[in-house]
C-alpha cells in the first residue's frame, strides 16, 4: 500500500487573518500533514451582484460582499504563504473557483490543482485546469456518474494526471450517509486512484475506514478552534484531533501491509512451542 497523501484543508478557516493562516500551516506541519490547501475565488465571478449586495452580518461588515472580500487573500499575502510553506517544508496549493483565480494561482509554482465539488460540472473550467498539466485532485460531491464521466474524459483527453476524491457535500454530514463503498466503485469504474475528502460530524472512524479501503489521499478541513467564525468550522478538526488522525492512519498503513503467504512468524515460534507443548501431532 502506498503512503496516503494527507491534505490539511485550511480553506477559508483563516478568516482573512495572516497570523491565523500561518499558525494553521505550522500546526498542520506539526501534525504530519503532507500539504495544506486554500480556496481562491474572484467574488464578482462566483457570486451575482444581487447576492453580493444582500444583507449579511459578519466581522467585515453588513453585506455579503464584505464577508466574501474579507475572506480572500491578495497576491502579497499568498506570496507570504508561499514563502512560509517553503520555510516549513510543506506543500501548499489551492482550489480555484473560477478562471481568474486559476490564472492568479499560476503565478506560484504549485505542484497540484484541486477541483472543488461545485466546479466539477463546468466543462470550460475543467478544460483550463487540465491544460495546465498539473496533477489534479477532483472532488465528487454533489455529482453523479455522468458528471464524473465528463470530468474524467476531459482530463484524459488533455493527458493530465488526476485522481478522484469521494466526497459528501454536507458540512458536516451524518456518518450514516458516508457511503464509503463508493471508493471501490470509482476505482473499478474509472481505473484511477481514489481519495477521500471528509466532512463528517465528529470522530475519526469514517476517515480511518476510508484509509483501510486503500485511498490514495485524505483531505480533512482544519481549524484552530471549531467555535471560530465561519461556516466550515463545525466540519473541521482541531490540531490535537488532526495529530490523532494522522497517527492512526500511519498505523493502519503498517497494519494492512503484508504478503499473501500465511506462515508462522519467527516471533510466534516460542509462543507456539509453549502453547502447543501438550499437543502430540503438530503440523509444521
Amino acid at each position: 500500500m502506498s503512503k496516503i497523501f494527507i491534505i490539511s484543508e485550511i480553506g477559508i478557516n483563516h478568516n482573512g487573518d495572516m497570523d491565523i493562516a500561518k499558525k494553521m500551516i505550522k500546526e498542520s506541519k506539526i501534525s504530519g500533514a503532507d500539504a495544506v490547501k486554500f480556496q481562491k475565488r474572484d467574488i464578482d465571478l462566483v457570486y451575482d451582484k444581487k447576492t453580493l449586495d444582500s444583507e449579511r452580518e459578519s466581522p467585515w461588515g453588513n453585506k455579503f460582499r464584505d464577508q466574501k472580500k474579507g475572506l480572500e487573500f491578495d497576491f502579497d499575502q499568498y506570496k507570504e504563504i508561499d514563502n512560509y510553506c517553503k520555510e516549513l517544508d510543506i506543500i501548499w496549493f489551492a482550489s480555484a473557483w473560477d478562471h481568474k483565480s486559476l490564472e492568479f494561482l499560476s503565478q506560484f509554482n504549485l505542484k497540484y490543482n484541486k477541483i472543488a465539488s461545485a466546479m466539477i460540472i463546468d466543462k470550460n473550467f475543467l478544460d483550463l485546469v487540465a491544460k495546465e498539466k498539473k496533477y489534479t485532485f477532483i472532488s465528487t460531491g454533489m455529482s453523479n456518474f455522468k458528471m464524473i464521466d465528463q470530468a474524467v474524459d476531459i482530463f484524459r483527453k488533455n493527458n493530465c494526471e488526476f485522481e478522484l476524491m469521494h466526497c459528501i457535500s454536507q458540512y458536516p454530514f451524518d456518518d450514516k450517509i458516508a457511503n464509503l463503498n463508493m471508493i471501490n466503485v470509482m476505482k473499478d469504474r474509472y481505473k484511477c486512484k481514489v481519495g477521500y475528502s471528509g466532512h463528517e460530524k465528529g470522530g475519526l472512524a469514517i476517515s480511518y475506514a476510508a484509509s483501510a479501503l486503500g485511498i490514495s489521499s485524505l483531505e480533512r478541513h482544519f481549524t484552530l478552534d471549531r467555535n471560530m467564525y465561519g461556516s466550515d468550522q463545525s466540519a473541521s478538526i482541531t490540531p490535537q484531533t488532526f495529530r490523532e488522525l494522522i497517527g492512526g492512519i500511519r498505523k493502519i498503513e503498517f497494519a494492512i501491509t503484508g504478503d499473501e503467504n500465511k506462515s508462522i512468524l519467527d516471533i510466534e515460534v516460542p509462543v507456539a512451542n509453549k502453547l502447543r507443548a501438550h499437543i502430540k501431532n503438530t503440523t509444521k
